[in-house]
């Protein structure tokens, strides 16, 4: 049946009051979300600028609808859909990074946030140090006109300096621990190389609260946008469908303490969100990229089909065994609820989110969703086959091939230098130990503790394969 282009049409909007750095689905789904229920509630210039750091896709797709999108709840049996408006522009960065930097400049902006994935800090996720070999960083540092996120941030800070305008709020909404300590320490550093009086007014007015966000976002495919549009009776080139569930923890900490009333649209706005952070990042992130490897290399495509499976669903919950002594709850929270809830979540057949997809840039994750916990586990005496299974699943995943022999297209920022240090190795001992070799991932003191489980976790694995692995957990 013919339907009608959605736009958002002639409505007022808005005035600008936010940048989005990396505006995907995530944040779509996410952030603008709250922001629309947040103006709703309370009022405010809160108009979202969004910026699209590599490809102009998402711009093309919603500028014909004057940036309104759909936002499509998915139940188990229902889906619900809601027009989002509180986009006013998308920019390209590599089209015109002159205009983003303009952009971030205005008085008007308050809040820079980003969502860029972990790999987009440019940083060393063993240390949290920045990557001044990474060759975006290394551009940005001799040119005025950055390419990377972080070089756009320190840019724009040092414009609204040498203006006399007070700077931004930069609010990381990615999944790292510590989100406002990693992106703050990774600012300064960067503008501590260009000019260290901007470090230092930077670190004197800047501001970078912490977060945890969590909310199940598929990447929307072409079947989901025709979904959308029988769903609606509008085409809509650029909806989001995401899960019922949705957390915001937020360290209140803002510039002037300007911001949206975040609180009237269901965020919680806190002194630490250290607890939650930790809780989510180990328990939700670290189960879902175990059985991200170990579900891709047992032929599943999505976190749902692998849940479906009972053995895997057993698998979870024995990595939640092994998890919870290493995670002191918020208060309030019981973990073991907060792990029934999550498998709840994950078997919900709406959601179809590609274990491909979890999958990539394991070298940015590891080490806070799987490898954190397996040093606290380790300082305690505590055994962790399960997750031991999780990392040489990453391991078995980084070589490429998969165990039918079929090429695995691995996406990762180091996926060349994975894929040489196991080109040409057969035994799973020596592709172990090379890649513990990689420091970026493994700091070289719990590299050598880890060595001899996962040399064991990685011969059963690579002997009996994924699905007859995760099998040996419900014995």
């Amino acid at each position: 049946m013919p339907v009608d282009l959605l736009t958002r049409g002639d409505l007022p909007r808005p005035r600008n009051g936010i940048v989005h750095l990396g505006l995907g689905a995530f944040f779509r789904a996410f952030g603008c979300v709250y922001i629309a229920d947040a103006i709703a509630a309370s009022g405010g210039d809160w108009g979202v600028v969004g910026i699209s750091l590599r490809n102009p896709a998402t711009r093309d797709a919603l500028r014909p609808q004057n940036w309104a999108y759909t936002s499509v709840t998915l139940y188990p049996e229902q889906s619900e859909a809601r027009v989002i408006d509180v986009l006013n522009d998308v920019l390209v960065a590599p089209e015109d990074p002159e205009a983003v930097l303009a952009a971030m400049t205005a008085p008007e902006i308050k809040i820079v946030s980003l969502t860029v994935t972990e790999k987009g800090y440019c940083h060393i996720p063993s240390t949290g140090a920045l990557d001044t070999d990474h060759a975006d960083i290394a551009h940005d540092l001799s040119n005025p006109l950055p390419v990377s996120a972080i070089g756009f941030i320190v840019r724009a800070l040092q414009r609204r300096r040498d203006a006399g305008s007070a700077p931004f709020t930069v609010l990381s909404c990615d999944n790292l621990p510590d989100n406002g300590r990693v992106v703050r320490g990774v600012v300064l550093e960067f503008a501590r190389l260009i000019d260290p009086a901007l470090a230092d007014w930077i670190a004197d007015h800047g501001r970078f609260p912490a977060t945890m966000v969590d909310r199940i976002t598929p990447a929307t495919t072409q079947d989901d946008i025709a979904r959308v549009a029988t769903l609606t009776g509008h085409y809509d080139a650029a909806p989001v469908l995401h899960e019922p569930f949705a957390q915001w923890v937020i360290e209140d900490d803002f510039v002037d303490n300007a911001r949206p009333d975040l609180a009237a649209a269901g965020a919680e706005m806190v002194t630490s969100v250290t607890r939650h952070e930790n809780m989510k990042l180990k328990m939700l992130n670290g189960t879902h990229s175990a059985l991200a490897y170990t579900g891709y290399l047992a032929g599943k495509e999505t976190i749902a089909d692998t849940i479906a499976d009972p053995a895997f669903a057993t698998y979870a919950r024995v990595l939640w065994t092994e998890i919870l002594p290493a995670v002191t709850p918020p208060e309030g929270v019981n973990l073991e609820e907060y792990a029934g809830a999550l498998l709840d979540r994950y078997a919900n057949p709406s959601i179809r989110h590609l274990t491909w997809q979890i999958a990539m840039d394991g070298s940015q994750k590891l080490p806070q969703r799987l490898l954190a916990t397996l040093r606290c586990n380790l300082d305690n005496g505590r055994a962790s086959p399960a997750l031991c299974t999780a990392v040489v699943a990453w391991m078995r995943y980084v070589c490429g091939t998969d165990e039918a022999g079929n090429k695995i297209d691995v996406r990762d920022p180091h996926a060349a230098k994975l894929l040489d240090l196991t080109s040409g190795l057969d035994d799973p001992a020596d592709i172990v130990r090379s890649l513990l070799t990689f420091d970026a991932v493994f700091p070289a003191d719990l590299a050598a503790r880890l060595e001899q489980p996962l040399i064991a976790a990685a011969r059963e694995f690579w002997a009996k394969g994924a699905q007859e692995t995760v099998e040996a957990f419900t014995e």
